[in-house]
């Protein structure tokens, strides 16, 4: 008996060594698993899951939608906050570089300074057949604001820069290619309307340097500043003067006072003989005392202000400074240029200096040119300019050179007209301030208006 159990003994314990061994395989069979799983892990940078047994398919495709849900719903979710996150309106830089269309990306620039028509014309206010007449005009609108917000942007960074000592060709220059970097300069779509005139002491206006003018901004110096924009050919002509020593203020103020009245007075059915007269009185209710001596402010009595048309920078209305002009009426949907400027002298201008202004007559036919050289030049200024008022400087940066007699010849002709400066008695001061305006349907819009004058 005792022998038999041995052997039972050693049977068990054979197997359990079996049992054992299989049990160890099982583990290390499992672990090399585990193993594989933590390596694709690395490699991929996710979980991935083993194969399933067929039978099993259904638990492993629910198992793959579990581990595929938080990241689909971390997409949604970033793809929503994405279309949550608006974009930063554009800032102007300083010095301004960015064009004034890439501020307003929705196109709509801003409205001019509102001002109601006088009690006889009130009811244009709540009309809606004259509502109805700007909603049609609205491309037409917006093209001329664009055109205004170069302007105050411009003026605005020029103004913060004009110190004694800079040459003047210098500031224009500056001044003009920041117009026409601000406005997109495209051919005649959109530019320059006329050249920066930067009138200087008793020139009243039209001066501006020509190439290699070497005259600089004094201190005592009283500058006219007088710029033009234009987009599809719809004009602001806007200007302001500059002086550094305060004893020009009252003269500067003189001019300001009666350009708003002028403004305040113009609109539908106003004579313009009512205009001139309103400002006259403005103006010359001021005096002024430079080294010393008083002088009565005078109104300039043959520079006017005047209606505005496409290309057409005096499109025939002239708009008086002094009373006694005529009869005709401001009419509904016109632009005025409505300036004034004000005198120490004799209040009476002519042409003096050197030329620097040309413009090409706006009604002007075919003229048969014999020299060679003129229908050339005649070629540039219809492409760059056409009705629109130029200078010499425009000129050669074309790369039109020795062109002066070609010049010449068109002026001679009819073609174009040249327009010197306009002088007072040498030894006077003159100012300037000037706004355009739209008489619309329901009000009046001062296009220009800043927040400056």
């Amino acid at each position: 008996m005792a022998g038999s159990n041995n052997e039972v003994v050693q049977e068990i314990a054979s197997e359990m060594k079996k049992l054992d061994v299989a049990d160890v395989e099982a583990i290390q069979d499992t672990a090399s698993k585990e193993s594989k799983y933590s390596k694709d892990l690395d490699k991929n940078g996710k979980a991935t899951v083993p194969e399933a047994p067929v039978n099993d398919g259904e638990e492993a495709q629910a198992d793959g939608q579990a581990l595929d849900g938080p990241a689909e719903s971390a997409k949604k979710k970033k793809k929503k906050s994405k279309a949550k996150k608006k974009k930063e309106p554009l800032q102007q830089t300083d010095p301004p570089s960015i064009p004034i269309d890439e501020l307003f990306p929705l196109g709509e620039f801003p409205e001019g300074e509102i001002q109601q028509y006088k009690d006889d014309n009130l009811w244009r206010t709540t009309s809606e057949e004259k509502r109805e007449l700007e909603r049609l005009e609205k491309p037409m609108y917006n093209a001329v604001r664009r055109a205004a917000e170069v302007h105050r942007q411009v003026r605005k960074y020029i103004r913060s820069i004009l110190k004694p000592g800079m040459l003047m060709v210098d500031l224009c220059e500056t001044l003009e290619n920041m117009v026409r970097q601000l406005i997109k300069e495209n051919g005649l779509q959109a530019g320059i309307a006329f050249p920066t005139g930067c009138s200087l002491n008793w020139v009243a206006a039209h001066w501006t340097p020509n190439s290699g003018d070497k005259t600089v901004l004094q201190y005592d110096d009283v500058m006219k500043l007088d710029f033009g924009t234009h987009v599809d050919g719809h004009i602001v002509d806007c200007a302001f003067t500059v002086a550094f020593n305060p004893m020009f203020n009252q003269l500067l103020e003189a001019s300001r006072e009666a350009t708003n009245t002028g403004v305040k007075e113009s609109g539908i059915d106003v004579r313009l003989c009512d205009v001139g007269a309103a400002i006259q009185e403005v103006m010359e209710s001021y005096e002024v005392e430079i080294n010393g001596k008083v002088f009565q402010v005078k109104s300039v009595r043959n520079l006017n202000g005047h209606s505005i048309g496409p290309y057409q920078i005096h499109a025939g209305k002239s708009v008086p400074i002094v009373k006694g002009g005529e009869q005709t009426k401001m009419e509904e949907g016109e632009f005025f240029a409505i300036e004034t400027f004000a005198s120490t002298g004799k209040g009476y201008v002519r042409e003096d200096l050197e030329c620097s202004h040309y413009m090409k007559n706006f009604d002007v036919g075919h003229i048969p040119l014999r020299l060679p050289r003129a229908k050339q030049l005649l070629a540039t200024i219809n492409k760059n300019f056409s009705t629109l008022a130029f200078c010499r400087r425009y000129l050669d940066r074309l790369g039109e050179t020795k062109y002066l007699m070609a010049l010449k010849n068109l002026c001679d002709a009819g073609i174009v007209q040249p327009y010197p400066p306009l002088c007072d008695v040498k030894g006077s001061y003159v100012s300037q301030f000037e706004h355009t305006i739209l008489l619309r349907p329901t009000c009046k819009e001062v296009i220009s208006r800043g927040d400056d004058y």
